[in-house]
């Protein structure tokens, strides 16, 4: 947790107050570590700060990437590993976590996900590495007055807590303690060689991606000097080979535009306007597709 002011009377026990989503005691001991990557969308760099909360109790990990307080709002967070939604919700008074999503990745491993401004998947949801599940907020418990930020925990169910928080590892490698800026590996692993800034061009970031099984993932970027938008389906099957791939944008009040055709490698890119305008996008690669709602207003 980043605070932005002094926080209320038992704020600094806030993660201990977890009631809800303590692990039972006596489980069983974890077995191998699934392979973590960072939880954002692939090419993304971000700073991890563990000691910056007098709430945090081992091996936590507050992420922020802008230059100002509010930067990261509404930002997209992502699986760092596939595996199923245990718990969606906000936890309200119960503890400092607010908007939580906390993902079971098997062998007595999880992952919990909090402040979220808003939480894209139920309990019960069977998600892939890389999936959307919420976004970047500063929800909290009542009087916790914090700047938005993702804060970030692994878990297993070896020990009791605060025990059972373990070092996050991301491609292979432990995060550098206490702090750390990375660059998001959590690409689907294609052999694919072309990046979406490549596609997208000089000037672009990725700040949203969702995975189209396996065949694929599709990518919206920004330019924040031109306010310009661009979308590109990356494949990640059939690499090489001319296979059915399209992307799409649509800024909302214009018309749709799109790049559907037999391609090796990506659509795209598709291009639009869409300084504080909303917009949609989405793709296709093989039979997965993927639509927006219209999101990215700002």
């Amino acid at each position: 947790m980043k605070l932005r002011g002094l926080l209320t009377a038992g704020a600094a026990l806030l993660l201990s107050l977890a009631g809800g989503v303590a692990l039972a005691p006596g489980a069983s001991a974890a077995g191998p570590r699934p392979n973590f990557q960072m939880p954002f969308p692939c090419n993304q760099s971000w700073s991890g700060n563990s000691s910056g909360s007098s709430a945090h109790q081992s091996w936590e990990i507050d992420w922020n990437r802008g230059s100002t307080a509010d930067a990261d709002y509404g930002d997209t967070v992502v699986a760092a590993a596939a595996g199923t939604v245990v718990i969606s919700a906000h936890q309200g008074s119960t503890n400092g976590f607010g908007n939580l999503v906390k993902i079971d990745h098997g062998g007595g491993w999880s992952t919990y996900y909090a402040h979220l401004s808003l939480r894209s998947v139920g309990v019960g949801a069977q998600v892939s590495q890389g999936q959307k599940i919420g976004e970047v907020g500063n929800t909290s418990k009542p009087g916790n007055n914090i700047s938005p930020h993702l804060h970030y925990e692994v878990r297993t169910t070896d020990t009791s807590y605060p025990a059972n928080i373990q070092k996050a590892v991301f491609n292979g490698v432990t995060f550098g303690y206490p702090a750390q800026t990375l660059t998001s590996h959590n690409c689907s692993g294609s052999n694919n060689p072309y990046s979406p800034e490549e596609v997208c061009g000089s000037g672009y970031s990725v700040i949203d991606s969702a995975a189209l099984g396996s065949a694929g993932r599709v990518y919206l970027l920004y330019n924040t000097s031109s306010g310009n938008n661009c979308v590109t389906t990356i494949k990640t099957a059939s690499v090489g080979s001319a296979t059915t791939t399209s992307a799409y944008l649509e800024v909302q009040g214009k018309s749709r535009v799109t790049d559907s055709g037999a391609f090796a490698y990506y659509a795209g890119p598709v291009r639009a306007s869409a300084s504080d305008t909303c917009v949609k996008w989405g793709g296709k690669a093989g039979s997965s597709a993927y639509d927006s709602p219209f999101e990215h207003c700002g």
